[in-house]
């Protein structure tokens, strides 16, 4: 996934080859970061990679300082030399220190960077510290790319609320399981292992109470190695989850309900489950209030694995920002839909998406799908 680029030359199109290349590192970051950004730094001179980092995960350091402390531990001075970090570089106190500080102390010629911070304690103050401290400033520079390690982050610092995507694995008739509910497998093992590398990217697993009564997931990740699970969620409006279900194993999850059941309520927090009372929208739970509380609790994207009425429930309420779907080579006939939605008189009324990425696995295809008013408004926050 980081196969190493080759050494750029020529100084106008370097700085893009040098910044994609660090993009591309900041992938490495993907599944720790959170509710950090994924960020990567690259430190060069003369056409040469010095020294490299990545962010770590929460309340460790950032690509910066790792980048730093690599170039310090092989004794190479980064006076003079470009800095091309994927992100502005942070000037306010966090959990760590300001990042804008290292990199003035460190006396680069120049930093170049992919994206502005939209988070309101930097929003353009890291750029401009560095500008009055003399360092000549580049960028954004391949913006869009840098968007797509963190359209999370991004979403939650501009709109409040996380990057959603609807993952679905269906037949090319768009059915997700036979009228009997039996669906495993519809898609191949390399569709299944890439499902789980969103799941491990994402912050939360969100499901239905429908699902976890029928089928008795477990939402954790299986398939990739990740060094952290992401927290399983449940819309549950009445409360009807048994405590004994299998994602309740003892790792955090969330149960949104509309229901008042302190006793129940107990018994899932002996378990680690920490019950939520949401509002009621048409004897449902009002789940725009779920994505707001889910915001509020520094959560950057949200994978949904969920059954057609729930996934139907979260496309009408505009929910969903991105639909993952994995498409198998076969025809089911009459069987369940990947979402149940209204009847439309007029094509005008359809949920529309655009497609941004088509990759084939094994026998499958995986298809992305955006919607273009929402990414549009990620990529003008940072660029």
């Amino acid at each position: 996934m980081n196969e190493p680029l080759p050494t750029p030359a020529g100084r106008c199109d370097a700085d893009e080859e040098w910044m994609r290349r660090a993009i591309a590192l900041s992938r490495q970051s993907l599944y720790i970061t959170t509710p950090n950004p994924r960020v990567a730094c690259l430190i060069v001179r003369d056409g040469r990679l010095l020294a490299s980092g990545v962010t770590q995960k929460a309340g460790g350091p950032h690509a910066e300082v790792m980048a730093l402390r690599q170039a310090k531990e092989h004794g190479i001075s980064t006076q003079g030399a470009t800095f091309y970090v994927t992100l502005e570089p942070c000037s306010h106190h966090g959990r760590t220190p300001p990042c804008v500080d290292a990199l003035i102390e460190a006396r680069p010629e120049r930093v170049v960077v992919a994206m502005t911070d939209p988070n309101p304690l930097v929003s353009g103050r890291g750029l401009a510290k560095l500008e009055a401290a003399g360092i000549a400033v580049s960028g954004p520079l391949c913006a869009g790319e840098a968007l797509e390690v963190n359209p999370g982050f991004v979403a939650r610092m501009t709109r409040g609320t996380p990057w959603v995507w609807l993952k679905t694995a269906a037949s090319l008739d768009g059915r997700t399981a036979l009228g009997n509910g039996v669906s495993q497998w519809i898609t191949g093992p390399q569709a299944r292992a890439d499902g789980h590398h969103w799941r491990a990217r994402s912050c939360v697993v969100l499901t239905g109470a429908g699902t976890v009564l029928a089928d008795d997931p477990l939402l954790n990740v299986r398939e990739v190695h990740t060094p952290r699970q992401p927290v399983k969620a449940v819309i549950d409006t009445g409360l009807q989850v048994p405590e004994n279900a299998r994602l309740f194993d003892g790792s955090p999850a969330w149960v949104f309900t509309a229901s008042d059941d302190p006793v129940k309520a107990q018994r899932l927090a002996d378990r680690n489950v920490q019950v939520v009372r949401m509002p009621l929208d048409n004897d449902r739970v009002h789940l725009p209030s779920v994505m707001r509380w889910l915001g509020e609790h520094d959560v950057n994207e949200v994978h949904v694995e969920a059954g057609s009425v729930l996934s139907g429930a979260l496309l009408q309420a505009g929910c969903v920002d991105q639909l993952l779907v994995y498409l198998a080579p076969m025809l089911l006939g009459a069987g369940r839909p990947m979402a149940e939605l209204p009847v439309l008189q007029e094509l005008e009324q359809a949920l529309r998406f655009e497609f941004h990425d088509l990759a084939g696995l094994g026998a499958d295809v995986r298809l992305l799908a955006r919607k273009p008013q929402a990414w549009r408004g990620l990529l003008d926050a940072v660029s």
